[in-house]
C-alpha cells in the first residue's frame, strides 16, 4: 500500500519494479471507503491490465487487516473498474474479457514464433496464435529479438490440453516487459477465455500454462467480463526503514 500523494509519480514505482525484477509488481492505495487505484509496472515498462498482482494485492489488503476479509476489493485501473473476492477457498477476480479479431497473422509475427498456426486473433492487449497440439505449445522457441519489434504487448501460443487436468493450454512471451515469459498470466486468459469458452461451447474452463514454472487458471466466461479464480500466500513482509 502506498500513500495517495505518491501515487502520482511513477518513477519510483518502476525503480522498485526494475529492482525487483519480477514479472509484474503492484502498487495499491486507497482513493475512498472500500475502494483502491492499482498500478503494475514490469521490471521495463508500466502495465495496462495484470491479473496474479491484481490477486496478490487484494490478498495483502486482506491478510493486513486494511480491508475486512468479508468485503470485496475494488481496484479502479487503466482497464476499468477490477474487482476481487474470496469465492470457495480461492481468490476470484471479475475482469474484462479481452476478446479477440480473427485476422491474417503478421509474416513477421509467424517467423518470430517460429512455429505454423490454425488461426489467429488479435485483442486490444495480445496476439492470439492457435497451434496444431500441446506439444508445439510446450515445445515453442521464439526469436525474442524479432518479437520485440512487433506491435502490442505479448503473443499468445494456445492449444487444446492432451490431459484431464485443463482444457486448453498456453504460453506468453512479452519481452518487451523484461522478462521473455510470463510464468503464468491472468490477463492473458480475458482473451484465452472468451477464444476457448467459444470453441468448447463451455463458459467453465481450466486453463494450463506450460512455463518452466507453470500453472493452472480457472476461468469462467460472463457475457462481457472474464472470472479468473487462482489462490495467494504470503512468502515475505517489508518494511520502511
Amino acid at each position: 500500500m502506498i500513500d495517495r500523494s505518491e501515487a502520482e509519480n511513477s518513477d519510483w514505482m518502476q525503480a522498485i519494479a526494475t529492482e525487483l525484477n519480477q514479472t509484474e509488481t503492484a502498487f495499491a492505495w486507497a482513493i475512498s471507503d472500500g475502494k483502491f487505484a492499482i498500478r503494475w509496472f514490469t521490471p521495463t515498462r508500466e502495465e495496462d491490465l495484470c491479473g496474479h498482482a491484481t490477486l496478490a494485492a487484494a490478498h495483502v489488503l486482506w491478510e493486513t487487516g486494511v480491508l475486512s476479509s468479508e468485503l470485496v476489493a475494488r481496484f479502479e485501473s487503466r482497464s476499468g473498474v477490477l474487482v476481487a473476492r474470496r469465492a470457495h477457498g480461492r481468490v476470484e477476480l471479475d475482469f474484462p474479457a479481452e476478446r479477440g479479431v480473427a485476422a491474417e497473422p503478421p509474416q513477421e509475427l509467424l517467423s518470430a514464433i517460429g512455429c505454423r498456426c490454425v488461426g489467429y486473433l488479435r485483442s486490444r492487449l495480445d496476439h492470439l496464435l492457435l497451434v496444431e497440439d500441446e506439444e508445439v505449445v510446450r515445445t515453442a522457441s521464439p526469436d525474442f529479438g524479432a518479437l520485440i519489434t512487433i506491435p502490442g504487448r505479448g503473443v499468445i501460443v494456445t492449444a487444446a490440453s492432451n490431459t484431464n487436468q485443463a482444457d486448453f493450454v498456453s504460453r506468453f512471451f512479452s519481452p518487451k516487459d523484461g522478462i521473455a515469459e510470463d510464468p503464468v498470466t491472468g490477463s492473458a486468459h480475458c482473451t484465452l477465455g472468451p477464444f476457448w469458452a467459444d470453441k468448447l461451447g463451455r463458459t467453465e474452463l481450466i486453463g494450463q500454462q506450460l512455463s518452466a514454472r507453470g500453472g493452472l487458471v480457472r476461468v469462467r466466461v460472463a457475457a462481457d467480463r472474464v472470472f479468473l479464480s487462482g489462490d495467494a500466500v504470503t512468502v515475505l513482509r517489508g518494511y520502511w526503514a
